[in-house]
C-alpha cells in the first residue's frame, strides 16, 4: 500500500527505473490489493452463507421435530383404522414421506442423508408409498440426485477455497 501511495517520480528515482515501469509496478500492486480484498469479501460471504444454512437447517429440524409427534400419532390412528396394505414397504420415515408429498420442492427441504435414502429407494415402492405414478417418483429421485450433487459440489468448492486461502497465507 505504501508503494502505491508514493509519488511515481520519487519511486522511479529511488528504484532507478523509468516512470512507466514504476507505473506498471504500482498498477500491479493495486491489482493484487484489489484481488485480496475481493477474496476476503468472498470468504466473508461464504461464511455468512454457511452460517445461514446452518441456522436454516436448525430451524427446519426444530420445526420438523415439533411436527413429528402429531404426525406419528395420526399415522398410528390411520393405520389402525384402515390397514389395506396397498402401500409397498419402504425404508423412508413417515416424516420424509410427508415432506415428499406436501412440499413443492421437497429436495430442498430434506437433509443430505434423507436425499440419499430417497435415491436408494426402489422407484416403484416410492411411487406406491406416495400414491404417485412411477414417472413422478422418478422425477422426484432425479431432483433429489441433482440437489445432492449440487450440495457435494458446494462442499468441494468450499474446501478448495479454504485450501487456496491457507496456501496464500503461508506465502511471503
Amino acid at each position: 500500500k505504501v508503494l502505491i501511495d508514493v509519488p511515481r517520480s520519487d519511486l522511479a528515482e529511488e528504484l532507478a527505473q523509468s516512470q512507466t515501469k514504476v507505473q506498471v509496478l504500482q498498477d500491479t500492486l493495486q491489482q493484487v490489493l484489489d484481488r485480496r480484498e475481493e477474496e476476503r469479501q468472498s470468504r466473508q460471504l461464504l461464511e455468512l452463507y454457511l452460517e445461514a444454512l446452518k441456522n436454516e437447517e436448525s430451524i427446519l429440524s426444530k420445526v420438523a421435530g415439533s411436527e413429528i409427534v402429531p404426525k406419528k400419532e395420526m399415522d398410528v390412528v390411520d393405520t389402525g383404522a384402515s390397514s389395506t396394505g396397498t402401500s409397498a414397504p419402504t425404508a423412508l420415515s413417515n416424516q420424509i414421506l410427508a415432506a415428499l408429498k406436501e412440499k413443492p420442492a421437497p429436495e430442498l427441504c430434506l437433509d443430505s442423508q434423507d436425499l440419499e435414502l430417497v435415491l436408494k429407494e426402489d422407484t416403484q415402492a416410492l411411487a406406491s408409498a406416495l400414491r404417485w405414478d412411477k414417472q413422478k417418483a422418478e422425477a422426484l429421485q432425479q431432483a433429489c440426485d441433482q440437489e445432492l450433487s449440487k450440495r457435494l459440489q458446494q462442499v468441494q468448492t468450499l474446501h478448495s477455497l479454504r485450501s487456496t486461502s491457507k496456501g496464500k497465507k503461508t506465502l511471503p
